[in-house]
């Protein structure tokens, strides 16, 4: 397992780790076909205006997208300018979004939320996590939850994500929606002043 070096807060630059991530994996042949991986995971902060963050998208590094998100407005905003890197993308690089996973916030009505959101952008919910402390004790003792407690409920929701993740044939180029449609759904599900 190798580790990246993040570049040092209020002195580096985000996007040129990812950069730099990917060229390692490139270096250690992570993406040569005798390796025959099946996956190749990036978890990458949730924003392509830095053209760091869409890097995978953009090279090609990346087939299938699934954006983390909770009931909250500004991941919800996220996750719709994602949406728009990939729309931008998809064409020369036939990246494809495979759904949203609603990382729970307990917003009120956010499954249904963020089903709607799904809906409008013509993508799924491929998994609702439910929020639970057990995630937080995992990374005090930097592991997984599965690692940590793999006989817990949590461990088991990680499971769901991932057997779905590995049977979805669900791959779109979303329709990104204006902010007053976003702003629209906030308000329809309960959030106003």
């Amino acid at each position: 397992m190798h580790r990246v070096r993040r570049p040092e807060p209020g002195v580096g630059c985000a996007g040129r780790g990812i950069i730099t991530s990917i060229n390692l994996l490139e270096q250690l042949g992570a993406y040569e076909e005798e390796e025959h991986l099946d996956y190749v995971f990036y978890d990458v902060l949730g924003d392509v205006v830095c053209g760091g963050f869409a890097m995978p998208i953009r090279d090609g590094k990346a087939e299938e997208i699934y954006i983390v998100c909770s009931g909250e407005m500004m991941a919800m905003y996220a996750a719709n300018n994602i949406c728009k890197g990939i729309v931008k993308y998809a064409d020369t690089g036939g990246v494809r979004l495979g759904g949203i996973i609603c990382n729970s916030r307990k917003v009120d009505q956010e499954k249904e939320m963020i089903e709607e959101l799904c809906r409008q952008l013509g993508t799924q919910m491929i998994h609702f996590m439910p929020r639970e402390n057990q995630v937080q004790r995992a990374e005090i003792n930097r592991k997984t939850v599965i690692d940590y407690s793999p006989e817990h409920a949590q461990a088991d929701e990680y499971r769901a994500l991932a057997k779905k993740i590995d049977q979805n044939d669900m791959f779109v180029i979303p329709k990104p929606i204006e902010i007053n449609t976003l702003e629209k759904l906030l308000i329809e599900f309960g959030i106003s002043n």
